[in-house]
């Protein structure tokens, strides 16, 4: 029996759990304001849907059989996060300035919404994972309606985790904390898109 509920749980835990993009979009939020951090999680949005539509009509069985290809992605992702740590180390490294927190300059909106896409694209894991969690509530054979539920409800979920977390993450609590904390916060930061750069680059 089909049971799209297994799928909508296994999506939450997986979109939900602390990842580079989550993380991104937490430090904008606190430190650029709420409509930079909604423009960066609909990049990652986006990508997530695109990848769960390559997913879901079986499109990622042609994809392995291109094994360089995503190889290319995997190391192009990597030094993108490798990257996006340089530059938090930087900023963690940076005296405090009247402006650190919510009035801190904003990145440009367009920049800020092909990070996010960037983020994604350049984690080939990322429609592995979604192919695992279709296989979970989704036999082989499953209709297209079913499929549709399952896709369209992840979709649906991405939106309002990746979104709630811009929300949360740019109340003014957070901001003040991210203000009292920001050295500290970007330096976490810096360690962790290390940490995740470096794994997705020596992952086989």
């Amino acid at each position: 029996m089909q049971d799209p509920i297994v799928v909508y749980i296994a999506y939450v835990i997986a979109a939900g759990s602390p990842g580079p993009s989550n993380m991104a979009i937490m430090n904008v939020a606190m430190s650029q304001g709420r409509r930079p951090a909604l423009v960066l999680a609909a990049g990652v949005i986006t990508m997530s849907t695109c990848w769960g539509l390559i997913a879901v009509t079986g499109i990622s069985t042609v994809l392995v059989r291109y094994a360089n290809a995503l190889i290319v992605l995997k190391i192009a992702g990597g030094l993108y996060l490798l990257w996006l740590a340089w530059k938090a180390a930087r900023s963690a490294a940076a005296e405090d300035t009247p402006t650190s927190g919510l009035g801190r300059p904003a990145a440009a909106l367009g920049t800020l919404y092909r990070r996010g896409i960037l983020m994604h694209l350049g984690n080939p894991k990322a429609v592995l994972a979604w192919v695992a969690i279709m296989s979970l509530g989704l036999k082989p054979g499953a209709s297209p309606d079913m499929a549709l539920m399952a896709f369209g409800g992840c979709v649906l979920l991405g939106i309002s985790i990746f979104g709630g977390y811009a929300v949360l993450f740019s109340t003014a609590p957070m901001v003040r904390g991210y203000a009292r904390a920001r050295r500290w916060i970007e330096a976490s930061l810096a360690v962790f898109f290390a940490g995740a750069g470096s794994r997705l680059l020596f992952s086989h």
